[in-house]
């Protein structure tokens, strides 16, 4: 039995390169489920289990029974994820500002985006804040600008003043939520804020950053020979910069399912490359002598690697574009080693490399869904190389090929999609079959061509005929997201079941036999899961002036308007179409709302006045979340939650039980790490614990 459990384990050796980025996965997930940092004697034990493990896989795997050397070699690739996502922690680690600031910001700026409410939105590094210690002082601060501007045309590397709030960034609007703060700390950003004064310019841009200026030199050269939400997509596609673009265009893109086509992502990487690669290797293969003399292969694919390269630059680097380039580098590279460049293989390659590089990337959504797509194509059309060549007619090959990707690429990032963003587009497939084929052979070869154009001056040839394909994808976008049911909306998932999608999607394509068959249990089971999924019975933002309880219409809020992203939030994952004020609609209006609900009774005390009403609220039996301005006596016996305590807590979640009320806080699940640190040195006195909410609801 041993022997033949050796042997079956030996068999999988040969395919070691496709099992080691998901232990190495697994390793850096378990990271960022820990509740806290492992101390030095923490990661000295994880260091001696990563050795111990490779030197018994190493040692078993000389044995008589080498297969029984792979699991230690599997435990190896988890510990070792686990340090590289704790030193990558540390590598980062930059000043948080822990304390809310008003006054003079200055800094230079290196991205320029937009934010949810659609105000242009500017990163700034080399900060400097009015009376606050250099070594207090974040390394970047994101501004978003309301209010009169005007007075400055924001460009990369120019220096800039504004009178900005700013405080740390915040966590998530209930437990389990996404927490912003864990993505701020990865990308240095200490601070997030808002003006409603006028940025003033200081200095010009610098020429220390030539690729940001050339971007928006790029940008503002496309959208002045492309008018409207054309150019503004063209722009976007080629340099990343998606400032131009609408709301209403991002929203009927994303309702079509075709807002991947906006990001710089996999498919736009492999579109130029695989164009100019294409392009270079026919012409070169039809140049008399040059076909016979040289291996045009290889040049191409040199050429298109350093196109791959400029269009990163380009792109501003971002995570999703530097995840894209490493994928087609890798496939270039197998090229030019003489290997097959489409194969699970080099899939696995580019997963290690980022992983490797960024193990943060692991749990962005860039990630999963963009090799979820990959693994599932390149497994797929493998599978049906030989049907494809034997049974189709070369004219249809192509359309099947274009229908066939559509679908794969859906089923495989659907998953990943609506756990992520709460819904579906239904009809997707249709919009993509129509408009990937026009983006793939129009819009990324005449970008190519207005690159090639643009030293003779000649570039709006390009960009003229590029406009068009561009208008029909929008047109497209436009008339899909307004069909009857064009959108579904999903309830967000339990926390186990992407973790079971994904490994069980993985056995399915890379096992065999009885493995491909749990695998594909596992899926089911999931799904299944995902079908009893459950919500909060009541949600406190962390300010405590929205209260979301649910109700048999769905989640009733206390107000119409503010705190706007907290009540999409959580609408969006109870699966509601409905918006904030159809939300707020749902529950009687009141001065001070009151939710009596099976076990417990709430009322918030907020806006004018509030301290007025307290005492008042507080002779009720209810719990008392009071809103308003900390003050400096509360009513004696008062069963009350305010900003102090919230503050501390962060977002609460109830759920009703047979045992009584319920309580998480954001505290409990996001723990003590190295991104929320700055939110529990906002202590005050005489605040309730996370551990003390529970007997402070009991008191009822």
């Amino acid at each position: 039995m041993a022997s033949a459990i050796s042997e079956r384990l030996e068999r999988l050796r040969g395919r070691l390169i496709l099992f080691a980025p998901i232990f190495l996965g697994i390793g850096i997930g378990v990271y960022f489920l820990l509740r806290t940092e492992p101390g030095v004697i923490g990661w000295a034990v994880v260091d001696g289990l990563a050795v111990g493990a490779a030197m018994a896989g190493w040692l078993i795997g000389r044995s008589a029974l080498p297969g029984f050397g792979l699991p230690f070699l599997a435990a190896a690739a988890v510990m070792t994820g686990l340090m590289l996502a704790g030193g990558r922690t540390a590598m980062v680690a930059a000043p948080v500002l822990d304390f809310r600031y008003y006054g003079p910001v200055e800094g230079r700026i290196v991205v320029i985006d937009r934010s949810q409410s659609d105000a242009v939105r500017l990163t700034l590094d080399r900060v400097r804040l009015d009376d606050v210690a250099p070594w207090k002082v974040p390394d970047r601060v994101r501004v978003s600008l309301h209010g009169q501007q005007g007075f400055v045309d924001p460009v990369p590397g120019m220096r800039i003043a504004v009178t900005s709030h700013l405080s740390g960034p915040e966590g998530p609007v209930e437990p389990g939520g996404f927490d912003f703060r864990r993505m701020a700390w990865f990308r240095s950003i200490g601070a997030v804020g808002y003006t409603t004064k006028p940025a003033l310019a200081l200095a010009p841009p610098e020429r220390a950053l030539p690729i940001h200026r050339l971007r928006a030199a790029i940008s503002a050269a496309v959208q002045a020979e492309i008018p409207g939400e054309a150019g503004a997509f063209a722009a976007a596609i080629t340099t990343g910069d998606r400032s131009a673009m609408g709301q209403e265009t991002v929203e009927a893109l994303r309702a079509s399912n075709l807002a991947h086509l906006l990001a710089i992502s996999g498919l736009h990487m492999g579109l130029l490359v695989g164009f100019v690669f294409g392009t270079l290797r026919l012409g070169l293969a039809l140049t008399p002598g040059v076909g016979v003399s040289m291996d045009v292969r290889k040049v191409a694919a040199v050429v298109a690697l350093a196109a791959g390269a400029f269009y990163l630059a380009m792109s501003g680097g971002a995570v999703s574009t530097s995840r894209a380039f490493v994928m087609v580098a890798v496939m270039l590279v197998a090229i030019l080693v003489g290997r097959r460049a489409l194969t699970l293989r080099a899939v696995a390659v580019a997963a290690l490399i980022l992983l490797i590089l960024k193990p943060e990337s692991l749990v962005e959504a860039g990630f999963q869904m963009s090799f979820a797509a990959t693994t599932a194509l390149v497994f797929v059309f493998g599978a049906l190389r030989d049907v494809q060549r034997g049974k189709l007619p070369k004219w249809a090959r192509p359309v099947f090929a274009v229908v066939l990707s559509s679908l794969v690429a859906g089923l495989a990032t659907a998953p990943f999609s609506a756990a992520i963003f709460n819904r579906v587009a239904h009809y997707g497939l249709i919009a993509n079959v129509v408009s990937v084929p026009v983006m793939g052979t129009l819009v990324m070869p005449l970008a190519v061509l207005a690159a090639l154009l643009a030293p003779l001056g000649l570039s709006w040839i390009a960009l003229d005929l590029m406009r068009w394909p561009i208008e029909w994808i929008l047109w497209v976008a436009k008339k899909v997201a307004a069909l009857d049911g064009a959108v579904g909306h999903v309830i967000a998932p339990p926390d186990a079941v992407m973790p079971m999608i994904a490994l069980g999607g993985l056995a399915v394509i890379l096992l065999r036999g009885a493995g491909r068959a749990a695998g594909a249990v596992v899926v089911v089971a999931a799904l299944a899961l995902w079908t009893q999924a459950t919500r909060p019975d009541v949600l406190i933002s962390p300010s405590g002036s929205l209260i979301g309880a649910m109700t048999a219409e769905g989640r009733a809020l206390t107000k119409a308007r503010g705190e706007g992203f907290a009540a999409r939030s959580w609408l969006e994952n109870d699966g509601d179409s409905t918006d904030q004020e159809g939300a707020a609609a749902r529950m009687a209006q009141a001065t001070d709302p009151q939710f009596d609900l099976p076990g417990l009774t709430l009322r918030l005390v907020s806006g004018r006045g509030a301290a007025d009403r307290l005492e008042g609220a507080c002779a009720s039996e209810a719990l008392v979340v009071f809103a308003g301005k900390p003050l400096d006596r509360y009513p004696e016996g008062c069963n009350m939650l305010d900003r102090a305590a919230l503050a501390r807590t962060g977002a609460l979640a109830i759920t009703l039980t047979a045992d009584g009320p319920r309580v998480t806080s954001v505290a409990q699940v996001s723990g003590r790490r190295p991104w929320t640190r700055a939110d529990q040195t906002k202590t005050r006195r005489n605040q309730p614990a996370a551990s003390d909410l529970p007997l402070l609801i009991a008191r009822q």
